[in-house]
């Protein structure tokens, strides 16, 4: 099935991103990209939660991870944006992951006068949750706004 193998390169290149492969990365990636590209079909209930919002965050997340271990090029920042543009609502709490997300992102690219609005959102979205997920992606948040 289409959703299936998607979801699986999404979550391999993020594995590969995690152990700082690139070029694994991104040909798992980019084989996620081209099956959403040509349609996902009809999906069993248990993979209908990914979409193309997810794989945006599992590039984002890629791209920070290959970003902090040296070995990537891109800015997870385009990503995280893209992940939020193309999220469906009612998903309040992975919202506010890629909010806080972009915001650190923002701030580790050396983006300042971008990742302090960004931040504002990401407080006021985390603010109206109770996730103890969301609590500790703000220490995240933390960390990159130190420098």
């Amino acid at each position: 099935m289409p959703a299936t193998r998607a979801l699986v390169a999404s979550q391999t290149g993020r594995v590969h991103a995690a152990l700082g492969d690139a070029r694994n990365t991104e040909r798992h990636l980019a084989q996620a990209d081209e099956l959403l590209a040509d349609g996902l079909g009809e999906a069993p209930d248990w993979v209908a939660y990914f979409d193309a919002a997810k794989h945006a965050g599992a590039r984002a997340v890629s791209a920070r991870d290959l970003a902090s271990l040296g070995a990537g090029r891109g800015r997870a920042s385009v990503h995280f944006h893209e992940a939020l543009q193309l999220r469906a609502p009612g998903f309040e709490r992975v919202k506010a992951m890629d909010q806080i997300g972009l915001t650190a992102a923002l701030f580790e690219e050396g983006e300042p006068e971008q990742g302090v609005p960004a931040a504002h959102q990401a407080l006021d979205t985390a603010t109206h949750l109770d996730s103890t997920l969301v609590a500790s992606r703000l220490n995240t948040l933390l960390d990159a706004t130190h420098r």
